[in-house]
């Protein structure tokens, strides 16, 4: 049974850090692209992230360049999301997701995990 799980989302003030993790079970997490999504009040979900497995290149929205970055620990078979000098505008519910591509089009999604919430507000 495939699944994936975000956790470390979490009420921080503009400026603050925070680590999401995506723990993946039922396939092993460096055969696959795994993609980061998220969706703020009252706005579709967008896709911002796609880091392809082994050595391949991982893709960053314009948004987040240069303050997100991502991690995989395949031991673990989790991906993490570490985010720095967050902003309000980065308010949203946070998803992972199997397979993406530079897009951050939805379209190749097989399987999301349930989301976790980042709020920034001080």
């Amino acid at each position: 049974q495939v699944q994936l799980v975000e956790s470390g989302g979490g009420l921080v003030q503009p400026g603050g850090s925070l680590r999401l993790s995506c723990a993946v079970s039922g396939f092993t997490l460096d055969d696959y692209a795994i993609g980061w999504f998220r969706q703020a009040p009252g706005k579709e979900r967008q896709g911002f992230l796609c880091s392809n497995p082994g050595n391949g290149p991982t893709y960053y929205a314009d948004s987040v360049k240069g303050r997100f970055t991502i991690s995989r620990d395949n031991a673990k078979n989790t991906m993490y999301l570490q985010m720095t000098n967050l902003k309000p505008d980065d308010t949203a519910v946070y998803y992972c997701a199997s397979e993406c591509d530079y897009t951050f089009s939805d379209y190749h999604v097989d399987y999301w995990g349930q989301g976790t919430q980042v709020t920034v507000s001080s």
